[in-house]
């Protein structure tokens, strides 16, 4: 498709080591998949012809480092990408969890009849922490299914409308409450889950610390499809043990894999 769109454009193979299979020197754009910093950090130094970065994920953090700071390069990342997937994923936990689908699948398996009460989506409460495309995404599914949807943005007067350009989702259908970025205790103490779905900052890693839950609604569950540094790993794990928490649902940790 590249070669397609670019015609006479060379293409260069690097793996996730940093070894490329030709020479990089005259590289001016960079399709960067899970390479870690520190490799990336080698590879551009031996590219002084590059120009421009994209992210392969919505996440830009590992591109963004001092040395690509210094370099002046243009960052792009692939928002939007993943939403749908990731909103499924969200609202199928949701539902496993509050439909007790664990459970029920251990009691089938054990040939065991016991009748499990669960609660309906309409009966939920779903709080959204980040409404970028993903918070979006997964408030418009779980308004869907009936369930009351509250999120905290930064600005709660909206994207500009250069941000709205070509973005469908922009006024985030299925939100029922729109909070400032203060009103995050109050979120956590209404919801039944909460849906962190922040980009990772110096400003929001670590923002779900043992404060922070503490504010959670007793049972309710923390789902993460975001960043695991944004989350105290060790104050979590209190949270779930002795409360307030119910449970979480992590699709990502602060060490990967």
């Amino acid at each position: 498709m590249i070669r397609a769109a670019a015609p006479g454009s060379r293409i260069v193979s690097v793996s996730l080591e940093g070894l490329s299979d030709g020479d990089v020197a005259d590289v001016e754009g960079l399709l960067r998949g899970p390479m870690p910093a520190q490799v990336f950090d080698r590879l551009i130094a031996r590219c002084p012809r590059l120009a421009w970065v994209h992210s392969a994920t919505a996440g830009v953090e590992r591109v963004l480092t001092p040395a690509a700071a210094q370099r002046d390069l243009v960052i792009t990342n692939a928002r939007g990408v993943f939403s749908e997937p990731i909103a499924e994923y969200v609202v199928m936990m949701i539902l496993a969890v509050s439909r007790r689908l664990p459970q029920l699948l251990e009691l089938q398996r054990e040939r065991t009849w016991q009748p499990l009460p669960g609660v309906e989506m309409r009966d939920l409460t779903v709080g959204i922490i980040g409404l970028g495309s993903i918070g979006r995404a997964v408030a418009r599914l779980a308004g869907a299914f009936g369930a009351r949807v509250i999120a905290v943005r930064r600005h709660v007067d909206g994207p500009s409308p250069e941000e709205r350009a070509g973005d469908e989702d922009a006024d985030a259908p299925g939100v029922t409450e729109l909070l400032p970025a203060d009103g995050l205790p109050d979120l956590l103490a209404r919801s039944d889950f909460s849906v962190l779905a922040l980009p990772l900052t110096p400003e929001t890693e670590d923002l779900l610390d043992a404060r922070m839950l503490g504010h959670s609604k007793p049972g309710a569950w923390l789902i993460n499809v975001a960043r695991g540094r944004l989350v105290d790993e060790r104050a979590l794990v209190r949270a779930v043990r002795e409360g307030p928490l119910g449970g979480a649902v992590l699709d990502t940790f602060r060490e990967e894999p």
